[in-house]
């Protein structure tokens, strides 16, 4: 299939899991109502954004996708919809836990699970209190609809995140995400920049890129703190023009078409994928960018 319809989301969270789930619901099908066949839903919908403090028994919110009725109810959504559905979700395995995501084919099969890579650490985003780093490394899914990479928010401040997507043959590339004001710096607007990142990995992969953020302000139940999410979901194109963006504040969906024959067409008349040198970019497996002699 050539041409492929994609929609980004965005909504407010409560701690009422029900109504959360409810109001995914609702935005799934209002864009499969307008022909969406890949449906993106942000992260950690199924509650507030808890990694704003530190609060032991969130631990407990953590769950295995076998006991987790959301994800049930999202296989069966996408089985009666015909619709792709990514599921983000906190994942219990074993003694640790991960920032994860279940790719859900149309038709409701489960196609794999990728765990987040770069886990942040900042005030009011205290991920790695919470999360382990993804074991998994990238994935990428041939679904009904098309070869789609995801990444989860931290991910995509990250070009290696895309290019190893890119690399691994995704057509569409998604991120589910949660981001909003900074507590450390309170005069400090992040989305332009957010936006901008995205963008470029577009253009400089030549992939369309997909974008769910949160809206609203939540507060920390325990301290004096509160994160304003600024929405922005958006889609651009594989040259990384917006061809849609919500606002800041509004629940909605987003919808485009994309035409992945011609995407693929001008990725390789391009030829940035034909003309790397990987022989030379060794450098990018370190973390001090020195490279280490091999010598006795």
């Amino acid at each position: 299939m050539s041409k492929v319809t994609v929609a980004a989301t965005q909504m407010h969270c409560t701690w009422n899991k029900e109504e959360n789930v409810d109001r995914a619901e609702k935005l799934i099908r209002s864009a499969a109502s307008k022909g969406a066949q890949v449906i993106l839903i942000q992260e950690l919908f199924e509650t507030p954004y808890f990694c704003i403090e530190i609060h032991e028994p969130y631990h407990d919110l953590a769950t295995t996708l076998e006991e987790n009725a959301a994800f049930k109810r999202f296989q069966a959504l996408a089985a009666e919809l015909n619709v792709v559905l990514p599921f983000s979700w906190y994942e219990q395995a074993g003694q640790v836990r991960f920032n994860s995501l279940a790719m859900i084919d149309a038709g409701g099969e489960l196609l794999g699970v990728y765990r987040k890579t770069h886990i942040p650490d900042s005030d009011g985003y205290l991920e790695k209190y919470y999360f382990s780093p993804g074991d998994t490394g990238f994935k990428v899914w041939n679904t009904k609809f098309g070869c789609i990479g995801v990444g989860i928010c931290w991910d995509q401040w990250f070009p290696e995140t895309v290019r190893s997507m890119a690399l691994m043959g995704a057509d569409i590339l998604l991120f589910p995400t949660a981001i909003g004001s900074e507590p450390s710096q309170s005069d400090l607007d992040t989305m332009p920049h957010w936006t901008n990142t995205m963008r470029g990995h577009a253009a400089a992969n030549q992939v369309p890129v997909i974008a769910s953020n949160r809206i609203g302000k939540e507060v920390a139940e325990h301290r004096d703190l509160a994160l304003t999410f600024y929405g922005s979901s958006f889609i651009c194109d594989e040259r990384g023009e917006l061809v849609e963006q919500a606002d800041r504040d509004s629940e909605g969906v987003l919808i485009h078409t994309f035409d992945l024959d011609h995407v693929r067409t001008q990725r390789k008349a391009w030829g940035l994928f034909r003309d790397r040198r990987p022989e030379h970019y060794g450098v990018l497996q370190t973390l001090d960018g020195q490279l280490k002699s091999t010598a006795k």
